[in-house]
């Protein structure tokens, strides 16, 4: 699909609506051997390294940060730079000097180089879904969903940065001139998650810059070669230099200096509760030198219900909660880990959840099984250490074991655990993995306190036919993003502005009309009608 470029804010009208990226159909065989295809390419251009960036100066690094395929953990998909807290002033210094001119490119040349990279992705789409497949053991729907979600970002909060523009005061005050624009916060620091290594890491950057701010960009050890891919993207699409400065580093030294240093304006953050606090609780210390208050935007992560009723079209429910559960293995934010099933149909539920479990193959994401590997070692452990607790705390009905591969890949068996109390730490605690509680809960009344019983507040679902209590789920079920007979999972931009409540993070809404005012501040203008021209 072509995108037309903006001459001037006056030709908004002549710009096509924003219509959410299609999904790719790899039945279809040209789909299928194009997929293949970039997976081969990517495979072949495996293992190189990859330079910091800094105002458009290659640098390099003694220390080295090593992204691995967490399906063939021997394969390395590409060696960064480690990025250090004396990188964090360098990286300050050309990120000013960028701002200086950046901060005043029109909003149509700045939205234009979002349609531009949008539509660049967009023809290699099959290319960046192998880069996703590799690197972080996403199956092909699933990194199709995430392409795809990148480029929604980029057209979207390019055509909201236009609207952004032409904002105008609520009321002229009489004999006066009164305009209200949206000015460019400064320069910030972007940290991503691994778990959507495109589309979350582009669409925090990329609402900072055309917004008029330059950023520090620092991936997730995890999932750095991808964030490269689209930095080498822009800087093709014409980023001019220091716009975006990209610094992989560890984040308790490379992060945390960006954080703390007194010029950053604010932090966009995703990733886990316990490091967004952090960043929150460094980004509010007034430093020397600091004449602003920091500003954090964060999405940290939740625990989330799906509440299954007895009038419920239960088999919709079963595939609603298997696919928001085990979707990329558990390894998503809004992801179902706990679901409160009504004692009427709980037992039926149950057996139609292990009848469903038991199909999912798990396999490597290259050849699209359904289940892959969790990212890392680390989260392996993590996970199974969740499943022994799990099995003292609840009735295990399927899975709960390592898959064993020739690849030594991070397989663990998609796992349910029934007759979980509300308060069971597998039921409280964010565990990101193949790992699914089931509740029970008597009537709606006891089943929305149980989903509102713990510290999160991101996603949630309710399987219902009664009108009423789809309604008062809509008042007393307390998340940011509440779906009504669908699954927790896959937020559409525009459609789905997405952001948690509570411990889940600041409620930011990404993909939302509001979500660029995080990134700039209003400014109020009055200007009395006739006086230059009486003193002039």
């Amino acid at each position: 699909m072509a995108t037309t470029f903006l001459a001037s804010p006056a030709d908004f009208s002549v710009l096509a609506p924003f219509v959410n990226e299609a999904f790719v159909d790899f039945s279809l065989v040209e789909n299928k051997h194009a997929m293949e295809e970039a997976l081969a390419l990517v495979a072949s251009e495996l293992g190189h390294e990859y330079d910091m960036v800094i105002g458009g100066k290659r640098l390099r690094t003694e220390g080295k940060i090593v992204s691995k395929n967490p399906a063939r953990p021997a394969q390395v998909v590409g060696v960064h730079q480690r990025a250090g807290a004396e990188h964090a002033a360098v990286a300050m210094e050309a990120a000013q000097k960028a701002f200086a001119t950046w901060s005043r490119v029109p909003v149509t040349e700045r939205a234009a180089l979002l349609f531009k990279a949008a539509g660049m992705i967009r023809e290699r789409k099959f290319e960046f879904c192998a880069w996703l497949t590799f690197e972080v053991g996403k199956n092909w729907g699933e990194a199709d969903a995430d392409v795809g979600e990148t480029i929604d970002f980029l057209e979207f909060y390019a055509r909201e940065a236009l609207r952004l523009d032409g904002t105008a005061t609520p009321i002229q005050f009489p004999g006066e001139r009164n305009n209200l624009k949206y000015i460019p916060l400064g320069v910030g620091a972007v940290i991503p998650p691994w778990n959507f290594p495109f589309a979350i890491m582009a669409g925090m950057t990329v609402a900072a810059i055309v917004t008029g701010n330059t950023v520090i960009l620092k991936p997730s050890v995890d999932a750095s070669t991808i964030a490269a891919k689209f930095f080498s993207l822009m800087e093709e699409a014409g980023l001019p230099d220091g716009v975006i400065n990209f610094c992989p580093g560890e984040g308790p030294e490379f992060g945390g200096a960006v954080v703390a240093h007194p010029q950053t304006r604010f932090v966009a953050f995703t990733g886990s509760k316990a490091v967004g606090l952090e960043i929150h609780e460094q980004a509010a210390k007034t430093r020397p030198g600091q004449i602003f208050i920091k500003r954090t935007i964060l999405e940290m992560g939740g625990k989330d219900s799906i509440i299954v009723e007895s009038d419920c079209d239960l088999e919709a429910a079963v595939t609603g909660v298997v696919a928001s559960a085990f979707g990329f293995n558990g390894q998503k934010c809004s992801a179902c880990s706990r679901v409160i099933v009504d004692v009427s149909v709980y037992d039926a539920f149950c057996d139609m959840v292990v009848e469903r479990v038991q199909k999912i193959k798990v396999g490597d994401p290259a050849a699209n099984f359904a289940a892959g590997p969790v990212i890392s070692e680390k989260s392996y452990r993590k996970v199974l250490d969740y499943i022994e607790i799990g099995k003292s705390e609840g009735r295990l009905l399927t899975g709960g074991t390592p898959v064993n591969t020739e690849t030594s890949g991070f397989y663990i068996a998609p796992t349910v655990f029934a007759d979980v109390a509300p308060t069971a730490r597998i039921a409280q605690e964010e565990i990101f993995g193949p790992v699914l509680a089931i509740i029970k809960s008597s009537g709606l009344d006891d089943a929305l306190t149980i989903a509102n019983n713990t510290e999160y507040g991101l996603t949630g679902a309710i399987y219902s036919s009664s009108r009423e209590k789809l309604e008062r789920a809509q008042e007393e079920f307390h998340v940011g993003n509440l779906y009504l007979n669908r699954k927790c999972t896959g937020a559409m931009v525009g459609a789905h502005p997405f952001g948690g409540f509570n411990m889940s993070g600041t409620d930011s809404k990404a993909g939302g009309p509001d979500y660029l005012l995080l990134f700039t501040q209003g400014k109020s203008i009055a200007e009395k009608i006739g006086l230059a021209s009486e003193q002039a």
